[in-house]
């Protein structure tokens, strides 16, 4: 039964009358359901259209957009509109499947293509649920539970179900859900992952309440040595990461945090196809940890500024103080101390001591790394 916040909610979801929608069977499906009932925002709205045909949609108005299967743009919300369909194994990986939408595929077989049962939920125009699949059992059970056996043919699936076990910290995996996602490693179909969406799915992970369990998740079945084959995770790393998304650390910082014991850091990024902030995070991290100053920069000034200059603290200050900020998630790093030192490093006017070896360029370098080091003994 949904209590009259829960309705409440429900019937929010699709919005004030559209007249484009009029006729047609529309229904909001999928997380923007699962996170009504748990009283979350809603967010971007799935949509799916039953018993239409794509000519009926564009001549309503509606602008094709999809390329394995019919999608369409509403040209007033500029949402996009699905048409239902079912879909079957015919390959590898997850694009290996061939998609049908005819008019006779129903909102339950739609459904039932879904990964999970809280997101195999859908609302129609007048504000009801329907749940074939019992999703709102589960959702109040607190349980992931796959909605078929073919959860163990897409490797997405897997991906997913580890990111929502970061995100829904309170749920747990259904046992029979377990076994499903060791089938899907061991046939190998977690290898046909593409890096750019392990990415995407790594990078929901770290923004998630606790980024750790998506790692857990994914090393419980065997599948973070095959996704992630350089990455040296253990419990302590993913103890640090947390710290790392409780301190409100960027994502390039955690994903630093969470690479910082392997062996090369910039490969793991590289794995994943991970953007340039990630890879020199996690590049440099390791060398900002390597530092005898790290704990007491005071007490070594020249070690300071060796690590300052390494990390190219002067161009990219904004990119040190995250790097030291991600080091004080592992050691008693002290981080006002580190910014105040690189502050006397910057306030040096390296104009100014240039000006004076005019004639020896070739000393200009020197002197002002001299210059810059003579002003921190000072500041000490």
């Amino acid at each position: 039964m949904l209590d009259d916040r829960q309705q409440t909610a429900l019937a929010a979801l699709m919005g004030p009358p559209d007249p484009v929608l009029e006729g047609l069977q529309v229904y909001v499906v999928g997380g923007a359901v699962r996170d009504a009932l748990l009283g979350l925002p809603a967010g971007d709205k799935d949509w799916v259209v039953v018993g239409a045909r794509p000519e009926a949609l564009a001549a309503r108005g509606f602008v094709p957009v999809g390329g394995d299967f019919p999608v369409f743009l509403n040209p007033h919300s500029k949402e996009e509109f699905a048409l239902a369909r079912t879909e079957r194994k015919s390959g590898r990986g997850y694009k290996g499947f061939t998609f049908y939408t005819g008019t006779d595929v129903s909102l339950a077989d739609d459904l039932r293509r879904r990964d999970l049962t809280i997101n195999a939920m859908a609302v129609d125009a007048a504000g009801n649920l329907h749940d074939p699949l019992n999703g709102l059992a589960d959702l109040q059970a607190r349980l992931f539970r796959h909605v078929g056996v073919a959860f163990s043919e897409d490797p997405v699936r897997l991906l997913r179900l580890a990111r929502f076990a970061a995100r829904f910290t309170e749920f747990t995996v259904a046992n029979e859900t377990w076994a499903l996602a060791r089938e899907l490693v061991e046939q190998g179909e977690v290898d046909e992952l593409v890096p750019e969406r392990i990415y995407l799915e790594v990078s929901k992970g770290l923004s998630a309440k606790q980024p750790a369990r998506m790692f857990d998740v994914l090393r419980e079945v065997g599948a973070l040595e095959r996704v992630m084959p350089s990455l040296n995770y253990n419990d302590q790393v993913g103890q640090q990461v947390q710290i790392a998304k409780d301190r409100r650390l960027d994502l390039a910082s955690c994903f630093a945090v969470l690479c910082h014991l392997s062996e090369a850091p910039a490969q793991v990024a590289e794995q994943i196809r991970a953007p340039s902030e990630w890879r020199d995070q996690a590049r440099l991290l390791p060398v900002l940890l390597a530092s005898p100053a790290l704990l007491q920069p005071r007490a070594d000034v020249e070690s300071a500024l060796q690590v300052m200059e390494s990390l190219d603290a002067l161009r990219k200050p904004e990119r040190f103080m995250q790097l030291i900020s991600a080091a004080a998630c592992l050691r008693a790093v002290p981080e006002r101390e580190w910014d105040q030192l690189r502050a006397v490093m910057a306030s040096v006017d390296a104009g100014a001591v240039a000006a004076q070896f005019k004639a020896e360029p070739g000393r200009i370098r020197e002197a002002v790394r001299a210059a810059r080091l003579a002003a921190l003994e000072q500041s000490v």
